[in-house]
């Protein structure tokens, strides 16, 4: 596909997207396959992005970071996601538990944890959905009671990204029961230290396979109380603060995952020959690229557009919720399309449209399924 993005993207911007495109094409493309086979986690293509910045993308220079806008940030994962879906996701979940500890962390707390997390010596992980409880974040059950100088956490957390690998937790639990959303608090828990972590299961997925999910169950899991991260009480605020961004960068991997399931169409469709000509010169194929390069077009603008109000400061709940909606519903169809471009040959694993489908489904689900995404337009709407 030509580059339609040029024109209204900075020099460093466009620096940094190239830079991400080279080493996900160089390193994260050639084992995406063997990985989604074996589940394998991916140490070592963790290590080359890690020296390169984009595992401490927002996080400020000063603690080893690369201090990146967030549309830089946003631009990179859509690349990563063009070469493996779930390594985008898993890096994303990561990224996103240093700009936490960046925004909410007292100093002392930043030079501990954020040098860790830009290195990839650490891995982060947001324990947030319960078992009976995601997209209704005010419902959780995981307490934590102070005891001493320490919280003691109880509870299970269910699909938590990295749980398994985590090096650092983010975990939201319950400081204050009587206080109902203003009784949370955000607990920061190294599993290294923790016995009480324990990962009680990791779940076989439909797709997205080397981004590994985990159930983890906290067993009176004692935290110092110096690992309070923001305010005590304040923890619920704070996650539902940075919802717009992490609903942004799943429009930036949805995208990622409909734009390399597009560019396989157009190269099977110029390959394959039917009746004497390369498919492309079939007017049915030749629509439904049309309409697909399109819809993969339409949903890269407007996820940068909602990027730069985020990276601004405006409140933007409507334009996260229309990025994100718009871009994992066009990216499950256009994955389907490239599949059904591909014939027979789209459902065989030796391609790679069919991993392109099941990777893309399930960003119509985390960080709010589509319906969630509608409620939140509809009420932008008054």
């Amino acid at each position: 596909m030509s580059d339609t993005s040029a024109a209204f993207l900075g020099e460093q911007e466009i620096m940094i997207r190239d830079s991400a495109r080279k080493v996900a094409a160089d390193v994260v493309a050639p084992t995406a396959a063997e990985r989604d086979r074996t589940a394998a986690w991916p140490r070592s293509e963790l290590r080359a992005v890690a020296e390169l910045g984009f595992l401490g993308m927002l996080i400020p220079e000063a603690y080893g970071g690369a201090g990146a806008s967030f549309v830089e940030y946003c631009l990179a994962i859509e690349e990563f996601a063009a070469a493996d879906t779930g390594f985008a996701t898993l890096i994303h979940v990561h990224n996103s538990v240093g700009l936490a500890v960046a925004r909410l962390g007292n100093e002392e707390q930043k030079r501990k944890y954020l040098p860790d997390l830009a290195s990839g010596k650490r891995i982060g992980a947001f324990l947030l959905s319960e078992p009976h409880a995601g997209s209704d974040t005010g419902a959780f059950r995981t307490q934590a009671r102070r005891e001493g100088e320490h919280y003691v956490l109880n509870g299970s957390k269910q699909f938590i990204s990295n749980g398994n690998e985590a090096g650092l937790g983010l975990v939201l639990a319950v400081t204050d029961k009587t206080a109902g959303k203003k009784g949370s608090s955000l607990l920061m828990v190294d599993p290294r230290e923790s016995p009480g972590y324990v990962v009680a299961r990791v779940e076989h997925k439909m797709g997205q396979r080397s981004a590994h999910l985990a159930q983890i169950q906290l067993d009176q899991c004692r935290v110092p109380l110096a690992n309070l991260l923001g305010e005590e009480g304040a923890g619920y605020r704070n996650v539902m603060g940075s919802l717009s961004e992490g609903r942004v960068a799943i429009a930036a991997v949805a995208t990622g995952t409909a734009r390399a399931a597009l560019d396989a169409a157009v190269g099977y469709a110029r390959e394959r020959e039917a009746y004497g000509a390369p498919i492309i010169n079939l007017q049915g194929v030749a629509f439904d690229l049309a309409d697909m390069a399109a819809q993969v077009d339409v949903a890269h603008h407007y996820m940068v557009h909602a990027a730069r109000l985020c990276e601004a400061h405006v409140p933007c709940a409507k334009e996260a919720s229309v990025a994100k909606l718009f871009a994992s519903e066009m990216a499950e169809k256009v994955c389907s399309d490239a599949l059904q471009i591909h014939g027979g040959y789209g459902y065989l694993n030796d391609f790679p449209v069919e991993r392109y489908c099941r990777d893309v489904r399930v960003t119509k689900i985390y960080e709010g399924t589509s319906h969630i995404q509608k409620l939140i337009i509809a009420r932008g709407l008054s």
